[in-house]
């Protein structure tokens, strides 16, 4: 089947932008303080030869897509290598289609085969599938952007049997024993309309993140921007935090979480939810701090909206039974859910949740959204430090998914001049206030970024392919 609308990509242009973070940030037993954002800019073209250019962004944040002691940089580097190869693999790759039809098809018999010949010529460990997805994810996104800017539609209108040709039966299939079919159905129908305008911004309170004055040391930024917790709740007026924590030091997270809980009552912040950054092997660790926390600090422990990944990426290779803690707290995947089928899996073992990201492809991030939606799993969609036009597909994403409470989006904490030139056009997205993001200035074709009004001086291609 085929439709007078399908596209497929011809040429890529493919860029490296590198940021400094203001404060570090530790993500497990790693702390970032620099990250590279790549950026694409594809060009599609319909069945009558009509071209459009479509953009799509993604922080390479080695730390979480590739947890390793090889060095920062040897990984950092490799990523760029594969996203230099994947810059030519797109602009070659002659396929028709609706973007949800295009992505999943270089995703399921392309990228696999790209992945596997990188790999084979490297003298140390292998580059993960997730590290893979989140290099593959910018040039998804840009395929999305473009198939909206050459129809002049809002992508998210574009999720439906009008234009898409194959219906979500064609990519997932339902749990066995559940009363649920999608012959017939698309993406569009697990999704909200209209999208709201206004969304809860998350906070992250990452490892190394001062609370109180007795813990800064003096090398704070001197910015103009918050360091202590208090200030960014007061600024932003924020209700929402997220709690980074260790996994592999219970005294130390306990004592965090309830640091911060005792912060948050004080200021009126309504939400925390939990982090432990997959370095937990046994349920009875995060079980063990829930129970003292409910004893010793109920309300505390009553502003817990849900427990975040506590344990190993791998799920098919720690099939971990995880209803102890997921019957304490709604439990929510995130590095474990590359797609579909790992989401099939984890609730199985008992998770509750799925914690959506653009960084694993626009296409997989709604397939996943449809898939857990069908089967009565709650949506969140999490952050990868976004910033520039990476916010937006994000900010999009929670809002026609219907999380479970607004979206992560802490960008403006850790390189918030980063996004300066994004901010000019669209200021509610790049700073929070009453403890929200603002959507309403996103209109236009594709993902609304209004990119001619953006001043960003970009750095030379790093790659440019195709015709």
């Amino acid at each position: 089947m085929s439709k007078p609308t399908d596209i497929r990509p011809v040429a890529v242009s493919l860029y490296f932008i590198g940021i400094d973070t203001r404060v570090p940030l530790k993500f497990g037993p790693e702390v970032v303080t620099y990250v590279t954002c790549a950026r694409a800019r594809l060009t599609v073209e319909d069945r009558q030869g009509n071209r459009a250019e479509g953009w799509g962004e993604t922080p390479l944040s080695v730390q979480w897509v590739w947890p390793s002691s090889l060095s920062y940089e040897e990984r950092h580097q490799a990523l760029k290598a594969f996203c230099l190869r994947l810059a030519e693999s797109w602009s070659a790759f002659d396929a028709f289609g609706h973007p949800m039809e295009v992505g999943s098809d270089f995703e399921r018999n392309v990228l696999p085969g790209l992945l596997a010949r990188l790999n084979a010529s490297r003298p140390s460990e292998p580059i993960p599938w997730l590290a893979a997805l989140v290099c593959c994810s910018l040039f998804d996104i840009a395929l999305h952007d473009a198939y909206g800017r050459l129809h002049d539609r809002p992508v998210y209108e574009t999720y439906n049997a009008e234009w898409m040709s194959l219906d979500l039966s064609a990519y997932i299939a339902p749990a066995e024993g559940a009363s649920v079919s999608f012959a017939g159905k698309y993406p569009g129908d697990y999704l909200a309309f209209p999208r709201p305008e206004k969304l809860e911004a998350w906070h992250l309170v990452g490892g190394l993140d001062p609370l109180e004055p007795s813990d800064l040391t003096g090398a704070e930024p001197r910015d103009g921007y918050p360091v202590l917790l208090r200030d960014w709740i007061r600024r932003d007026g924020l209700k929402c935090l997220k709690v980074k924590l260790r996994g592999n030091d219970a005294a130390w997270d306990y004592a965090r979480l309830a640091a911060v809980g005792k912060i948050a009552v004080e200021c009126g912040v309504d939400w925390l939810t939990a982090d432990f950054n997959c370095t937990v092997t046994d349920p009875a660790y995060v079980n063990a701090i829930l129970d003292r926390l409910v004893r010793e600090y109920p309300r505390i422990y009553g502003m817990i909206l849900y427990v975040e990944q506590p344990f190993p990426y791998d799920l098919d290779k720690n099939r971990i039974d995880v209803r102890s803690v997921s019957a304490r707290k709604p439990l929510f995947m995130d590095e474990s859910a590359h797609d579909w089928q790992l989401v099939k899996l984890g609730r199985e073992l008992g998770w509750s949740g799925v914690a959506l990201k653009t960084c694993k492809t626009q296409t997989g991030a709604l397939l996943t959204l449809c898939w857990a939606k069908a089967h009565g799993m709650t949506l969140m969609v999490q952050d990868l430090t976004n910033p520039m036009l990476a916010q937006i597909p994000h900010c999009l994403l929670a809002a026609h998914a219907g999380t479970i409470m607004g979206v992560e989006t802490n960008a403006m904490q850790f390189y918030p001049d980063a996004s300066l030139p994004e901010e000019a056009v669209h200021p509610g997205l790049y700073r929070r206030r009453d403890g929200q993001v603002d959507l309403s200035t996103l209109r236009g074709p594709g993902f609304g970024y209004r990119l001619e009004e953006i001043e960003r001086a970009l750095p030379d291609a790093a790659a440019e392919t195709g015709i």
